[in-house]
């Protein structure tokens, strides 16, 4: 009977124990989901290369307005009124270029940048998730080493996930180029 009742509250203080642990990397996981990076880049350079085409499609009009002044028959008036709408339009057009590119640069070092961080989260969410699982199979199999184990990875996912949110330098690429990140 002694046996049954230690047997009975190891496995209680297993479960416990396991329960915590799930409870605390999943509040971490759930906190870390929200960093995600921006993407402000992708809309800049998409504004970018549609003010490419309009200005593009101005230089193809003018060019063949100014191919149609050389037919001979036609109003001198309109197409000089339309050759002075096309110029203003490219100008505007490669000034906007200009500006968008240059912000569309700038946006894309913060993505890089905000991108390494999200690379940690996402080893973090990898490494917190196998912790989780692992403890599930150590409260089922009453093992306590699974348990260390679990404690070990969520460990790691923790370490990744403070770098992360301090911004350290922490993100082996071995692991980056394993998870594909």
């Amino acid at each position: 009977m002694d046996a049954d009742v230690k047997t009975e509250g190891a496995n209680k203080r297993l479960n416990d124990l396991v329960a915590v642990t799930v409870v605390i990397l999943s509040v971490f996981m759930a906190v870390g989901n929200i960093k995600d990076a921006k993407t402000d880049s992708v809309d800049a350079w998409s504004e970018y290369q549609a003010s490419r085409v309009k200005l593009h499609v101005d230089e193809n009009g003018l060019a063949q307005l100014r191919l149609l002044e050389t037919a001979g028959n036609f109003d001198r008036a309109l197409a000089a009124k339309q050759a002075a709408e096309y110029e203003a339009d490219i100008k505007k057009y490669e000034a906007r270029s200009k500006e968008t590119r240059a912000k569309a640069e700038g946006l894309e070092q913060e993505y890089d940048r905000l991108n390494f961080r999200d690379d940690q989260f996402d080893m973090a969410e990898a490494f917190m998730s196998i912790a989780i699982a692992v403890a599930a199979v150590a409260a089922l199999v009453d093992n306590f080493r699974l348990l260390y184990f679990a404690w070990g990875s969520g460990t790691f996912g923790i370490a990744f996930w403070f770098a992360g949110f301090a911004g350290l330098n922490f993100r082996p690429e071995w692991l980056a180029q394993l998870l594909g990140t």
